[in-house]
């Protein structure tokens, strides 16, 4: 019997070790919960469609803070990227595209406002790489830097108020479907596919991986740590500026101080996601699990009418208690 149950306790060990099964069974267990807290008001086509609307949003911020993470870095900087990029597409729609404009001209418009938010957020990327690869200045540090400089921007250019009305075609952007599923939900299963696919089956996925375990080693190894960390921002600016898209789009305006929240919300969806903060690891599986998990608590939450500050209290609670059972799978397997 007693060796039964070692073997027992092994096995609830290992299961627990496992990011995705750990996830896995906090999502449902939330959903659960949420379903039987309210019986015909949170498993419905409605909320699951304002869900589909609300968490692509964050989810790409999430992507673009992970590729930082597993490098042993951070991306303090993607709020203010995505502002920055959405601004200058807003820009470009309101003054390229006017009122009564054709299609043609419309067709015009929106491919050089798209355009110019993915390159701004390629720009802005490119930017943090390079002060941290040429100057030598610490993720946290150039990030943080170039967080309050791309808001400045933001701020000359705006001179502070919001910028609206842009054209219907563009709002279907953040407020569209497609085949039934909101567009926003189809744009982020995209970018988590690619940043999938990036670091599980290309050279540079690897390269990142083992930067992050060991700066030094990687370069005795020869990979080409600088290129490769300068590429990692390049892309979590791109996943911003595209964030910046669907955020003006979702609510026909831009400014330079939207989303602020979200840059806590992120680092909070990729550590809880499995991301190891010190860098080499990370699945976008598991940052999508943890992503569904907050989204059903906050959801969850705003339907029973609880404040902000208890969502906060509750998302905080419910990372120190996947870090605590990750903790608990990690020990060895003695009772």
């Amino acid at each position: 019997m007693n060796a039964r149950f070692q073997w027992g306790i092994r096995r609830v060990r290992a299961a627990l070790q496992s990011d995705a099964l750990r996830l896995s069974g906090i999502c449902l267990g939330i959903g659960l919960l949420m379903t039987l807290l309210l019986p015909g008001k949170f498993l419905t086509v409605r909320n699951l469609t304002s869900m589909g609307f609300q968490f692509p949003e964050l989810g790409l911020f999430a992507l673009a803070v992970m590729l930082s993470l597993i490098t042993g870095g951070i991306d303090l900087s993607v709020v203010s990227t995505a502002n920055l990029a959405g601004i200058l597409a807003a820009l470009v729609l309101t003054r390229l595209i006017p009122e009564g404009a054709g299609d043609r001209a419309t067709l015009v418009g929106l491919l050089a406002a798209v355009g110019l938010a993915l390159a701004t957020g390629a720009l802005c990327g490119l930017g943090n790489g390079l002060i941290i690869t040429r100057l030598g200045v610490t993720p946290i540090l150039a990030t943080l830097g170039t967080m309050q400089l791309y808001m400045g921007f933001s701020l000359v250019i705006t001179r502070g108020p919001a910028v609206s009305g842009f054209p219907k075609a563009f709002l279907a952007l953040g407020n569209g479907t497609l085949a039934g599923v909101p567009v926003p939900l189809w744009l982020f299963a995209m970018a988590g596919m690619a940043v999938a696919l990036l670091l599980g089956r290309t050279v540079f996925g690897v390269q990142a991986g083992l930067i992050g375990s060991s700066d030094r080693a990687a370069r005795f190894a020869g990979i080409p740590v600088t290129s490769v960390l300068v590429r990692t921002y390049v892309v979590s600016g791109v996943l911003a500026g595209l964030a910046g898209l669907i955020i003006i789009a979702h609510t026909n305006s831009a400014k330079a101080d939207y989303g602020a929240s979200y840059l806590l919300q992120a680092v909070l969806v990729a550590i809880l996601g499995g991301v190891d903060p010190k860098g080499g690891f990370g699945r976008v599986r598991g940052v999508v699990l943890a992503l569904l998990a907050l989204q059903f608590l906050s959801s969850g939450f705003s339907l029973l009418r609880f404040s902000q500050f208890t969502k906060e209290f509750a998302w905080g609670v419910l990372l120190l208690l996947a870090m605590g059972i990750g903790a608990l799978g990690r020990r060895d397997g003695r009772p």
